[in-house]
């Protein structure tokens, strides 16, 4: 590394014609410039200046060793160019990761990012699964709920509000729930990951609570089957509101138990570090967290 840093030292000389010149662009003393060729002369044993005190002259060695000090020095500021564009304008690919639920809402919430940045590309990866975000390249993960320990950077995009929902038809046959207790009885439908168990906290009128253990009959590691599952009238579901606004406002589904909460469902983005991050990646934060702000039953930070 000495003698990468004495040769772009050196081609600054001959670029700036004097020592002392090079010293000031360089920051360093014109004796430290002085030094820093006189060891690149030693180490190879030939002479690359011809020195008087009015001016430098490259020998022939001089002018061949030159290029290619000139032509490293180049591309050592093209990558610093490069770099520089990375950190202030969105360019180059863009991983992202995104449960398949969540796929809907990518197009609409970088659109437009996508369309202000034409050397921005975007490669999405959709799984419900917690891919290996290091052998994927990710360099942005949208996650949901608690997440694993990782030496990953998360920040809190917003909050999703759950309900309890069931089919109209799952209602007229087995009735209206009014209290929590009702739900003991109920198929439940759940995600995989959290095993047969469900675990609810309600939070009711008047400072009420209510912790339910509840055991799910149906179970899929997939969101949107778990719904489809409930319209189909299988079972109760506890359902993001975002999910199914549609499907409320349709009359396909119907919330349970209006008058309780349920606590939100957490949204993350999940970055390799918190600091020095790439333009893409901050500019696809900010958009995806104001996107989101708009959706029904999301609650901002």
């Amino acid at each position: 590394m000495d003698e990468l840093k004495r040769m772009a030292v050196f081609a600054t000389v001959v670029e700036q014609r004097s020592m002392s010149a090079a010293a000031r662009l360089l920051a360093m003393s014109t004796s430290a410039v002085s030094q820093q060729v006189r060891q690149l002369e030693r180490a190879s044993g030939v002479t690359l200046l011809h020195r008087s005190t009015r001016k430098l002259t490259l020998t022939a060695a001089g002018e061949q060793f030159y290029d290619g000090c000139a032509a490293m020095v180049a591309a050592a500021r093209r990558a610093q160019q490069q770099l520089a564009q990375s950190r202030d304008s969105p360019s180059g690919e863009l991983r992202l990761s995104a449960p398949v639920g969540f796929a809907r809402h990518v197009a609409p919430a970088l659109g437009g990012v996508l369309g202000a940045h034409p050397a921005l590309l975007l490669t999405l990866l959709v799984d419900d699964a917690r891919i290996d975000l290091i052998e994927a390249r990710i360099d942005l993960a949208v996650r949901f709920g608690r997440l694993p320990d990782s030496s990953w950077a998360a920040r809190r995009l917003c909050g999703f509000e759950w309900l309890l929902c069931a089919s109209p038809d799952w209602l007229a046959a087995h009735g209206e729930p009014h209290r929590p207790d009702d739900l003991l009885s109920a198929p439940w439908l759940g995600f995989a990951r959290e095993g047969r168990q469900l675990h609810l906290e309600l939070a009711g009128p008047q400072h009420e609570s209510r912790s339910l253990r509840l055991e799910a009959r149906i179970t899929s590691n997939n969101q949107l089957s778990i719904q489809q599952m409930c319209m189909a009238g299988l079972g109760l579901a506890r359902l993001a509101r975002v999910d199914v606004a549609d499907e409320l406002a349709a009359g396909r589904l119907v919330a349970l138990l209006p008058d309780w909460r349920l606590p939100l469902l957490d949204v993350w983005a999940v970055t390799p570090q918190r600091d020095a991050q790439p333009a893409k990646v901050k500019v696809a934060i900010e958009a995806l967290r104001g996107y989101l702000s708009t959706l029904p039953g999301a609650v901002s930070p």
